[in-house]
């Protein structure tokens, strides 16, 4: 089931009526069978896995909290590690595993071939794994108490507002939720309506309109070049952060109408002046838990300058790996931990160069080259992130400087696309920088009550007369 889909309208209003009509003591359980059905939508056979991954995680959590001895907390540990793992692994990763082995093998002339699996990705299974996951380490170490009613660990595991894109919420921050009763709040679900809208927005009327011109491009890379590529990549880069956030949006404003608060997951990222600022603004949820389970037991920085570089690298090349089993999404990420270590190696110029705006007071445009600079390396990592396979990567990249006469108009069905496209970028793009220095949602809540509505109305108007309403994927739900 997709939040844009003729579904999702009639499956949530259902919900929420049952859920503040039901008594707070028993409104777990709708959640849980409303959480579970709304993953069975995609595939009701892979339950079992999200189900036996959250049996053996809170299996463990238990146990590790009930010993003594750090020997066999250790012991459960990797046993909800190994499980958890192990099934992501064997999903999602085999076969890229047994193709790249197999290619190493031809090579050498070793006569074994690694076989293959045809199944389809559970969706949203590097989601809630590494949501489990935080659980148990938290436990481990003591941050967090185990969850000894099953039925709202499991809803943890489940939560359908965002079970199969994230946020990727940690357990001290949505458990005790599930302990608290909500009672239905004009203000709260007046937000929640506003912020899903706005969600709606950016995937429907924005996202799914640049899908159209960036699929065309991408998926024959051998046609165009040029131009056509260039704002391919441009219209991409938007269409991947309204996508994304606009899934945050939904799930962030549909937990909301019930009560439940999740965490930010985008704060505006292309604002960023640096690539460790643009990863404290982009898929937050997934960045910190980078750094919280990956980058610190690592060493973080707290090690000499070799490691500390060592350790930036390996760690964006794990991220990489994350969001796909395609050498594409680890050349992604190896450039994010390049661009990650050159910013810490050479920050003195950084700070030199500051010092030069600063003293002939160019602050402000200082702050727009950073900005600028930072989106065009974010901007020629994401040809790798989009691109099919490596090779088509190399061959957009390499054709992106030669120019022809084709006209860039005719990559959408309705040329008024292409123009419409450029508009609502631009409308979104101010939109932000308002948010950013203007602090524009807070003036917009001060207005009065029946600007508001025309406001609101004008949105939703907006979206049913704009949106591209072919229910198509949100990207994230492919990793």
């Amino acid at each position: 089931m997709l939040f844009n889909s003729l579904e999702f309208i009639f499956f949530f209003p259902l919900v929420v009526a049952l859920y503040f009509a039901l008594s707070p003591k028993y409104r777990w359980i709708l959640l849980l069978i409303a959480s579970y059905y709304f993953y069975m939508c995609w595939n009701y056979k892979y339950v079992v896995l999200i189900f036996t991954t959250t049996f053996i995680n809170y299996i463990a959590g238990i146990q590790i909290y009930k010993s003594e001895r750090r020997k066999v907390k250790k012991f459960y540990l990797i046993a909800g590690l190994v499980t958890s793992l192990g099934i992501l692994f064997f999903f999602k990763y085999f076969n890229f595993f047994g193709e790249s082995l197999n290619f190493l093998f031809n090579k050498f002339n070793i006569f074994y071939s690694v076989p293959s699996y045809d199944f389809l990705l559970p969706v949203g299974i590097s989601f809630y794994t590494f949501q489990t996951l935080s659980y148990t380490i938290d436990v481990y170490r003591n941050n967090q108490e185990p969850e000894y009613h099953f039925g709202k660990f499991a809803l943890f595991v489940s939560f359908f507002p965002q079970l199969v894109a994230g946020p990727i919420e940690r357990s001290i921050n949505l458990l005790p939720q599930f302990h608290k009763k909500f009672y239905l709040d004009y203000e709260r679900m007046k937000n929640g309506i506003i912020l899903m809208a706005y969600g709606f927005f950016k995937k429907v009327v924005i996202a799914d309109r640049l899908s159209e011109y960036v699929s065309t491009v991408y998926n024959n890379p051998e046609i165009y070049s040029g131009i056509n590529n260039i704002i391919a990549t441009f219209f991409f880069s938007f269409q991947i952060y309204c996508d994304f956030s606009g899934y945050s949006d939904i799930a962030i404003g549909t937990a909301l109408i019930m009560g439940y608060k999740l965490m930010q997951n985008f704060n505006r990222p292309y604002f960023a002046i640096n690539i460790r600022e643009f990863w404290q603004r982009w898929h937050i949820s997934l960045s910190t838990w980078f750094r919280d389970y990956v980058y610190i037991p690592l060493g973080g920085s707290r090690v000499n300058t070799f490691r500390r570089y060592f350790n930036l690298f390996v760690t964006f090349l794990v991220s990489g790996l994350w969001h796909g089993a395609n050498w594409t999404f680890v050349i992604w990420g190896a450039l994010h931990g390049l661009y990650s270590v050159i910013g810490v190696r050479f920050k003195f110029i950084q700070v030199q160069t500051k010092k030069f705006f600063q003293s002939r007071n160019l602050n402000v445009l200082h702050r727009i080259l950073q900005i600028l600079f930072t989106y065009l390396l974010v901007y020629f990592s994401w040809i790798f992130f989009r691109a099919n396979n490596v090779t088509d990567a190399f061959l957009i990249i390499k054709k992106i400087f030669v120019f022809s006469d084709s006209n860039p108009l005719n990559l959408f069905h309705f040329k008024i696309d292409f123009y419409l496209s450029f508009i609502l970028i631009a409308i979104l793009i101010v939109f932000e920088i308002f948010s950013e220095w203007f602090q524009i949602r807070s003036y917009l809540g001060k207005l009065p009550g029946i600007l508001k509505i025309v406001l609101v109305i004008l949105l939703f108007a907006s979206i049913f007369i704009l949106g591209k309403w072919d229910s198509i994927d949100f990207l994230y739900f492919q990793f």
